[in-house]
């Protein structure tokens, strides 16, 4: 798959339609050609995964891999720039979807990230257009994807969803909202199952629910361990090993969902410094 994308004068925010309209219109000075790839397991191996950028020693790239090859056969959709960097959509039927979410017949976005130079060029929308076009040829309702009212780490930008059709349809107590990017205005609107509308559990400390969808907990969620093991902080890890368990998961967010006595706090990987401000947060506030 091709996407010609251009360097303008000035302007920005081309759709792909006007961006190849544009370079017969307007005087460029660049223009060059960026090339998207499906990720498949013919192909795995030689190619890299963009938000876990090293060779496939590296256990946050195996995991990621091992992760990504057992769902390719559930009709999970991995697309990439062939260029090195986080530019890359990750999409799944929502049936198989590794978050607890009612919506048959909708396609679920896992991911979708464009960052560093990659930023401002339009390939957001190339990666969605693409996405949207597959899902309409496989029949699909729509699509949908987690996100929040304000940007939040690892979620997707709220303010980009809006901009291209997207609404809210639900939304958890925790503020991590549901939305919806319907092919059909009569269609049914995909929801969040009851036990992850209030992100509560009975355990005290800190629990951890994650998933290897997330290459960075193959590396991270170890060094936590570790952490609290040496702090004699009460610390739990729940590694969800299947889409039954992430579906009946305790909250919305599953790639990474970090509570604390009992309550939701956050989806933001840890690693070992902000770990560490955590607990001094933690211990500051409960001291006051």
């Amino acid at each position: 798959m091709r996407r010609i994308l251009c360097i303008n004068d000035g302007a920005t925010n081309f759709s792909l339609t006007e961006r190849l309209k544009a370079t017969e219109d307007l005087n460029f000075t660049e223009i060059y050609i960026m090339e998207y790839i499906k990720v498949t397991n013919e192909n795995i191996e030689k190619e890299h995964i963009c938000c876990a950028i090293s060779n496939n020693n590296d256990i946050q790239v195996s995991s990621k891999k091992a992760w990504l090859s057992e769902r390719f056969e559930d009709g999970l959709v991995f697309l990439k720039s062939t260029e090195r960097g986080k530019c890359f959509i990750e999409y799944i039927p929502a049936e198989n979807a590794w978050n607890p979410i009612l919506a048959d017949g909708y396609m679920y976005i896992d991911c979708l990230w464009v960052a560093g130079s990659f930023k401002g060029h339009g390939y957001s929308t190339d990666l969605l257009d693409a996405c949207i076009e597959d899902s309409k040829d496989k029949g699909k309702k729509g699509l949908c994807i987690l996100a929040s009212a304000k940007k939040k780490p690892f979620l997707a930008d709220p303010k980009f969803l809006k901009y291209k059709g997207f609404r809210v349809c639900d939304e958890a107590d925790n503020g991590i909202q549901l939305w919806y990017y319907p092919f059909d205005e009569n269609v049914e609107l995909p929801k969040f199952k009851e036990c992850a509308k209030q992100p509560y559990i009975e355990e005290k400390g800190y629990v951890l629910y994650y998933t290897s969808q997330c290459p960075f907990n193959a590396k991270y969620v170890p060094i936590i361990e570790d952490i609290a093991k040496e702090k004699s902080v009460q610390f739990k890890a729940i590694h969800l090993q299947n889409k039954e368990e992430a579906q009946n998961a305790p909250t919305p967010i599953t790639t990474y969902a970090l509570f604390f006595d009992r309550n939701y706090i956050t989806n933001e990987q840890m690693n070992d410094k902000r770990f560490l401000k955590l607990l001094d947060k933690q211990n500051s506030d409960l001291s006051s």
